[in-house]
């Protein structure tokens, strides 16, 4: 996504927000809904996932919390790219943007996890 965003919350919400946006598109075939389900639950969990690591109870508490975001995005990335693979979406380019979204919050995800285990080990 283009635009910038204040907080990771509030870009993880822009992104729920354009995935189930993308599922509404899928079509009402058994595997359009069943697409349309997975990519819902796995593309929405991140934001409220992260949120409930910023109140984490510890260090390894907020990296369990971080790792189960980074789980849901990669899950995520991986709907997003059967749906262009299988042509689900006309045009399959609109869906592009949102998986070089998810593979930028995975980045993210992935190297705030490696710099609470390092944190985490100096403790």
């Amino acid at each position: 996504m283009l635009k910038y965003y204040s907080n990771l919350e509030e870009r993880l919400v822009v992104f729920a927000v354009s995935i189930i946006r993308i599922a509404e598109t899928l079509p009402e075939t058994k595997t359009g809904r069943h697409i349309s389900g997975q990519l819902i639950r796995s593309g929405t969990s991140p934001a409220p996932n992260y949120g409930e690591a910023q109140d984490a109870e510890s260090r390894a508490d907020f990296i369990h919390k971080m790792k189960i975001s980074l789980k849901e995005l990669r899950e995520t990335k991986v709907w997003l790219q059967m749906i262009v693979k299988a042509a689900l979406v006309n045009p399959s380019s609109l869906v592009n943007p949102i998986i070089k979204e998810a593979e930028e919050l995975i980045a993210i995800f992935v190297a705030s996890v490696k710099t609470a285990k390092k944190n985490l080990k100096r403790n």
